[in-house]
């Protein structure tokens, strides 16, 4: 594996590397560059890594000076976790960097790379500052994941753009023949219940899919706009009493001591061994997401997570609980009402109907 440095990068490992081999597949060849995220920071923390012949993009935030002396190591699980997080087979994972072999340093010396590497590093920072607002002491190797949903290569003629993690799974499958996708599936329904209907979404999720980005999914698919507290709990199907409550931050132990935090859990610490729990978001409002255990399936060969089917539209943000939401709805379904034009403003693109987009079966991406 050749890692193609930019000229800071390189100045800052105190490398003088040698010119790129043109003979070694570019599949097998990153271009990496050292970037700063935040502009009010002095020092870079930000390693961004872009293949070659793909232009997948794989970063590592927080990555400061001391870091450097274990940037190898760094690089070699930040390009397999990455690839992990679009829930990929792992064999074809490991196959890939098997052929791909030791690190080797190169100099960087195209200028079609380095604008890679620049815009990759751009979008990552956009989404850090997103997700994690300034958290200090915070790592994560799989920053890049989120830029790779992005169509590149489309300014020109839009009929060449593409997505960066379908191109860099192609020339993985081509490479090594194995099946892209290969794992064990939950196949979940979810419900909200309005009082004058009810919202579903039948879904499809890898079972080690962790509740963090459930959580992540059940906003994209209800149209939240996570602004508000949430938790996940889990009650004794026979007696109805809770037995679990996950929540995501450790101030959240305040409201319930009982609660584990979610960061290290994964479904599959649920279910199947529970059938439902309950997702609730905005405490004010009150908004319980049933989520039920439809079946599991052992070998899935698909892009998770999956929407199967979607019915019923769902509250605008704020509404007010499902007593406001059925006053709401009343208003918006009569535009004799007096109060027609000013709801109408207040919600803004919100129909009464789910729109045929979003009742599509689709991937979920979840990486904002």
């Amino acid at each position: 594996m050749q890692i193609a440095l930019t000229g800071k990068l390189a100045k800052a490992l105190g490398m003088k590397p040698p010119a790129i081999d043109e003979n070694i597949d570019p599949l097998f060849t990153w271009t990496a560059n050292w970037a700063k995220v935040w502009e009010n920071r002095r020092t870079e923390d930000l390693l961004v890594l872009v293949n070659n012949a793909t232009r997948f993009t794989v970063a590592v935030y927080q990555v400061k000076r001391k870091d450097l002396n274990k940037i190898e190591e760094k690089i070699k699980n930040a390009i397999r976790n990455t690839l992990l997080a679009y829930n990929l087979n792992t064999e074809m994972v490991d196959v890939y960097l098997d052929l791909s072999g030791a690190i080797e340093y190169t100099k960087n010396s195209s200028r079609h790379a380095s604008a890679w590497v620049t815009k990759a590093g751009l979008e990552c920072s956009f989404h850090i500052g997103r997700e994690y607002n300034g958290i200090d002491k915070m790592y994560s190797d799989v920053i890049g994941v989120a830029s790779n949903y992005r169509i590149v290569n489309y300014s020109n003629n839009k009929g060449e753009g593409f997505y960066t993690y379908k191109a860099m799974i192609k020339a993985m499958e081509d490479l090594t023949g194995l099946q892209p996708y290969k794992s064990r599936a939950f196949e979940l329904r979810i419900t909200l219940d309005l009082e004058v209907y009810t919202a579903e979404r039948k879904i499809l999720v890898p079972a080690n899919l962790s509740f963090t980005n459930m959580h992540k999914v059940i906003q994209k698919l209800f149209d939240w706009s996570n602004y508000h507290l949430y938790n996940f709990t889990v009650f004794n199907q026979l007696t109805g009493d809770k037995e679990l409550s996950l929540v995501p931050f450790m101030e959240d132990l305040e409201y319930d001591s009982s609660a584990i935090i979610m960061k290290e859990h994964t479904l599959s610490d649920v279910f199947p061994k529970s059938k439902k729990m309950v997702y609730t978001y905005d405490f004010g409002d009150n908004w319980k997401h049933d989520i039920e255990l439809v079946q599991v399936i052992e070998e899935y060969d698909g892009e998770l997570p999956y929407l199967i089917e979607a019915k019923g539209q769902t509250p605008p943000e704020g509404v007010g609980g499902i007593g406001g939401f059925v006053e709401f709805r009343e208003i918006m379904l009569d535009k004799d009402n007096p109060n027609y034009e000013e709801t109408k403003n207040w919600s803004r693109l919100w129909t009464p109907e789910l729109s045929e987009w979003k009742s599509r079966p689709r991937v979920i991406d979840v990486w904002w």
